[in-house]
């Protein structure tokens, strides 16, 4: 388990407040600016996804990168009280982390984590969840995976007319086949939202918003 990771961990676990989404939230942001650099989406482009799921209100809901559990801390939070959330994270410790810090914020039953190579994850979804597709899909893991994960949830016809799908840090470290193949499709209007990258105030970045026609 990486140092960092347990050092966000027992910080959390000391400073937040227990069952308290925003207080983890914030507690989490407040680590990330002033003590070490955590590469989730952060607090200013969080908001950018918060509108996302708000305007949204998405039922089913996947995102791609649990990480550290931040932003799906902040998906459960504007969600609504029924949705069917799942993530999927690569990496074992991660999650372990993940769930950690969901549990603390009281949040831990409302999530789904999936311990899986995206790209094994995918095809498995609708089996597992009993799902036929997505309202709302998350994106932010290992930025060239982002279009062959993209095309995956195509083919296993996991986007349906209406799905939004949120892809972050796609400026930097950038995306560019996935915006390529997203802004020239015509199933899909989308948006690039430019800000900053996650706690830093300098460093140019972007979130793709789009929506499946």
């Amino acid at each position: 388990m990486g140092s960092k990771h347990s050092a966000l961990l027992k910080y959390v676990l000391e400073k937040s407040q227990p069952g308290n989404v925003q207080s983890v939230i914030n507690t989490i942001d407040e680590f990330a600016w002033n003590k070490r650099w955590l590469m989730n989406i952060g607090d200013k482009k969080g908001k950018i996804l918060d509108d996302a799921v708000r305007s949204r209100s998405p039922n089913t809901i996947l995102e791609l990168g649990t990480f550290l559990g931040y932003s799906s801390l902040r998906i459960a939070a504007q969600m609504p009280e029924k949705a069917l959330f799942v993530t999927v994270e690569s990496n074992p410790e991660s999650a372990t982390i993940a769930r950690r810090i969901h549990e603390h914020a009281g949040v831990s039953n409302r999530i789904h984590i999936v311990v899986e190579p995206t790209d094994q994850a995918i095809p498995q979804l609708k089996k597992l969840f009993n799902v036929d597709s997505f309202d709302f899909i998350f994106i932010d893991h290992t930025k060239n995976a982002y279009l062959r994960d993209f095309r995956l949830l195509e083919q296993e016809s996991l986007i349906k007319s209406g799905t939004v799908i949120v892809a972050d840090n796609v400026v930097i470290p950038g995306a560019p086949d996935y915006l390529k193949y997203v802004r020239n499709s015509s199933n899909y209007t989308t948006e690039l939202h430019k800000t900053k990258l996650e706690y830093s105030n300098y460093i140019p970045d972007g979130v793709e918003v789009s929506m499946r026609l």
